[in-house]
């Protein structure tokens, strides 16, 4: 049976892809979005268990090929739960939007009752006794957690592989990788394995496999989505965890539900998100109500950063979408060299991983098991000093400003997700980019550094495929905290482009047109 369309939903809007039937096929309930399928449970016009049954059955055809979910929780316990929630609902109690709704947490975040390895073998095995502040908030709001989504060994690297789960798959081509750390999450979401996704993202980890996966991965702004609970709650503060979505609508439900105010996260945001969702539709349906926005194409840095052949071409490409809605698009740079910036980025990265793995490597026994780039970090930060780490904060601090500069002239800025398009999943990280060699293992990400250290909201949009079917996306940066506006461009942007509905993985286009 075809898939039912992909088409986005915002709150209060009109759904109906699935009939008033008692049954429904598989490809009609995993082929919605997050907002229809919660409308749909909400409704009853789906059980809680036709939800589990459906997914159970794709992941089971699915995830061996891509390898995105791992810690699949049984069969059998999932449905029961499925069952309360349908007892719920019939009782006339409702969780909230995720009421039923099956869900994988990224496997760096503690979900209680599910392990998390970190995609390394120095983990333990035990299931976790508590929840991440994240993941609390998505179970108050109904979901069900079947199995976590896997990552690159502690989340170092944009390739999601690792020694205890093995590597994720691309969803369009799964010779390739599936970007990282968030690959299982971006996969599974892209071979529908999920109606949405949380990530976290330290280097790119949203943002990347958002763009490999031909999906939305957002960055929030700094603080917006609370983490912990920690031993360490101020400094660690250029990861951030967020939302992964087939629509932006799903995108900004699930941020309204991360975001917020926690004691146990000092630096967090009390500004409210739930307003979110449904502002997504304030001027997109009036071209002129973007007449006049000003955004500033970074591009390449002004050729400082080398990227594979056809990457710049489809964004550039992309750029006449945004002229479609009236926006004023030109070429920019910031007024900090990009040199300075890696350096930046080099010292604060090697100071924060020393003190998160820096124990694993003061035991040799430990040590051997930390992968080589985990030790090259380490490493790198044992011969800091106090004055290289004030000096980069004070660097990072100066790049800020100098973006600030440039939001006096334009209202976002606009950037590659990537520097290369999905490589062979064999390859730990590309040696060189067009004929530039790579002297780290995650140089060939410097592109997504900026909006990082900066703090700044970022999300990745399709902007579609080259030749060979691997997909592409684009960052839409906003000011501090602009978070809402950012969701609202990248809404539009979706209006005019349709990327995710246009073009399924090629194993889900065959079945929906068998």
């Amino acid at each position: 049976m075809a898939a039912a369309p992909n088409t986005p939903n915002v709150p209060n809007e009109p759904i109906s892809p699935i009939s008033r039937t008692p049954r429904h096929s598989l490809d009609d309930i995993v082929a919605l979005d997050a907002l229809a399928l919660s409308g749909a449970i909400r409704e009853r016009r789906v059980s809680c268990r036709e939800v589990m049954q459906a997914y159970l059955g794709h992941i089971a055809q699915h995830n061996p090929t891509v390898n995105a979910i791992v810690s699949l929780r049984d069969a059998d316990a999932l449905l029961a739960e499925a069952d309360a929630r349908d007892r719920q609902l019939a009782n006339g109690e409702y969780l909230g939007w995720m009421h039923g709704m099956p869900h994988a947490v990224k496997d760096i975040a503690s979900c209680a009752g599910l392990p998390t390895r970190k995609g390394s073998p120095l983990t333990s095995e035990a299931p976790d006794t508590q929840d991440s502040i994240s993941v609390s908030r998505i179970r108050a709001a109904g979901a069900i957690f079947i199995g976590k989504t896997n990552v690159s060994e502690f989340g170092l690297g944009s390739h999601s592989y690792n020694p205890v789960f093995g590597t994720t798959r691309n969803a369009y081509d799964p010779s390739r990788i599936a970007g990282g750390s968030s690959g299982g999450a971006g996969s599974a979401l892209a071979m529908r394995m999920l109606p949405v996704a949380d990530g976290s993202d330290f280097m790119g980890s949203l943002r990347n496999p958002a763009a490999y996966g031909n999906v939305y991965g957002f960055r929030p702004s700094q603080g917006r989505v609370p983490y912990g609970p920690a031993a360490e709650v101020f400094v660690q503060q250029m990861s951030t965890e967020g939302p992964m979505g087939r629509t932006v609508a799903d995108v900004a439900q699930l941020l309204a539900t991360q975001a917020g105010y926690d004691a146990r996260s000092p630096l967090s945001i009390a500004g409210d998100a739930s307003h979110f969702p449904g502002a997504l539709r304030r001027n997109v349906t009036d071209v002129k109500g973007w007449k006049g926005v000003k955004l500033g194409w970074l591009g390449d840095y002004g050729g400082y950063l080398p990227m594979e052949d056809g990457v710049m071409a489809l964004c550039e490409a992309s750029l006449k979408d945004f002229a479609a809605l009236g926006c004023e698009v030109e070429a920019c740079a910031p007024d900090f060299a990009p040199q300075r910036l890696w350096q930046t980025w080099l010292t604060l990265r090697h100071w924060m991983v020393n003190g998160s793995l820096g124990e694993f490597y003061a035991d040799p026994s430990r040590r051997s098991k930390l992968k080589p780039e985990a030790q090259w970090e380490v490493e790198g930060g044992e011969g800091l000093r106090a004055t290289d780490v004030f000096r980069a904060s004070v660097d990072r601090s100066e790049w800020y400003r100098s973006l600030a500069r440039l939001f006096e002239r334009y209202d976002f800025l606009l950037l590659p997700s990537a520097q290369v398009f999905p490589f062979e999943a064999e390859t730990h990280w590309p040696k060189a980019v067009a004929g530039r060699p790579m002297d780290t293992y995650h140089r060939w990400m410097e592109v997504v550094i900026g909006p990082t250290l900066a703090g700044l909201p970022a999300i990745s949009v399709p902007v579609g495929f080259d030749a060979r079917g691997l997909p592409m996306g684009m960052q839409i940066i906003g000011p501090a905290q602009a978070d809402l506006a950012v969701l609202q461009l990248a809404h539009a942007h979706e209006q005019v482009t349709q990327w995710v509905s246009r073009r399924l993985p090629p194993t889900l286009a065959a079945r929906a047109t068998a």
